[in-house]
């Protein structure tokens, strides 16, 4: 397996061999004795993530409203003109997704965001649309020696309110929050990893572990890459898409103040022009939020403090065996 590739004394031929991977949108393996990247291990445990899709009504853009994208898919950071640029011809939704990685000397906690342009619906009463849609997950890996560590628990948010998890064989159990179902594992085609597997259901798109959300008729299957494709249509089960690391230059945390893409801290700007809100019961301003805005407000973590304070999160809502250390070695929320 590519994957279990290790080469020694000849760093031409790991560099190489990463240019191929990386050109192939293969997840490269990490040379023996080198440490492992962030980019790497948000790579290694990205999810393979099943997208519901619906297709019914003018709001659905034949599917297209229920594809994962970044925020700029559009050229640009302004957030309030996205749902009306999601149904442009020539503009491309092709397939990314956000991630953050925050160490303590005992874990990695990973954050992965996944973005929609829209937040829909097709029905004429009771439910509201607004534009713009950030849901996503956490994955606490234990750092046990090995190069990747070993996958623990995952938390998910699913609108308002956050789901947990554990893998088959992981030690941790319910705290404080009961462990909602076991977050399975799938091996992908592209790089020969087991990747934690979950699902967003269409239109609203809370996220949770599969197959507690499933593709439900139409639906397309996205796997971690380092390249963006974009699904041939709204039924595509092989769709690969790239990661964005929210601390990149230029990226999500540092436009945090730019008040075209915020409305506030951690809400995306969204207002209700074009279609939005035409034929149902409403649409919604500044209704989406950013990691750093993720709140469940049944839950003790204060809003955000999923991808800011995970260590906290973690204490909170399992019962850990062993040591969970809760001082951060690197934490550029709060740096």
């Amino acid at each position: 397996m590519l994957d279990r590739f290790r080469v020694t004394g000849r760093s031409l031929v790991v560099a190489v061999l990463t240019a191929a991977l990386t050109t192939a949108g293969l997840a490269a393996p990490a040379p023996a004795g080198a440490a492992v990247t962030r980019a790497q291990l948000a790579l290694r445990w990205a999810p393979i993530h099943y997208q519901d899709v619906d297709a019914t009504g003018s709001h659905a853009l034949n599917g297209r409203s229920d594809y994962i994208t970044k925020v700029d898919f559009d050229g640009d950071l302004n957030g309030r003109n996205n749902w009306d640029r999601t149904g442009q011809a020539g503009v491309s939704l092709a397939a990314h997704a956000y991630y953050s990685v925050v160490e303590t000397g005992t874990h990695w906690y990973l954050t992965y965001l996944f973005f929609h342009p829209r937040d829909w619906t097709d029905h004429p009463f009771f439910e509201t649309e607004h534009e713009n849609d950030g849901e996503g997950v956490l994955l606490v890996v234990e750092r046990d020696g090995s190069d990747y560590g070993l996958l623990r628990a995952a938390v998910t948010v699913a609108h308002t309110d956050f789901y947990s998890y554990t893998p088959s064989g992981s030690t941790w159990t319910s705290g404080r929050e009961g462990v909602d179902g076991t977050l399975q594992l799938q091996s992908s085609p592209h790089d020969g990893f087991a990747h934690p597997v979950t699902a967003q259901e269409a239109k609203g798109h809370g996220l949770k572990a599969y197959p507690q959300y499933n593709i439900n008729g139409d639906g397309i299957v996205y796997y971690p890459s380092t390249v963006a494709e974009t699904p041939s249509s709204g039924d595509d089960r092989d769709v690969r898409y790239q990661l964005i690391d929210i601390f990149a230059t230029g990226g999500l945390w540092a436009q945090r103040a730019n008040t075209t893409l915020f409305a506030s801290a951690g809400t995306f700007a969204g207002d209700d022009s074009g279609d939005c809100g035409a034929g149902t019961y409403d649409c919604s301003t500044n209704s989406a939020n950013a990691p750093w805005g993720w709140d469940d407000g049944n839950d003790l973590p204060a809003r955000g403090q999923l991808a800011t304070d995970p260590a906290k999160v973690a204490a909170e809502y399992f019962t850990i065996p062993g040591a969970l250390s809760r001082t951060y070695t690197a934490n550029p929320y709060t740096s």
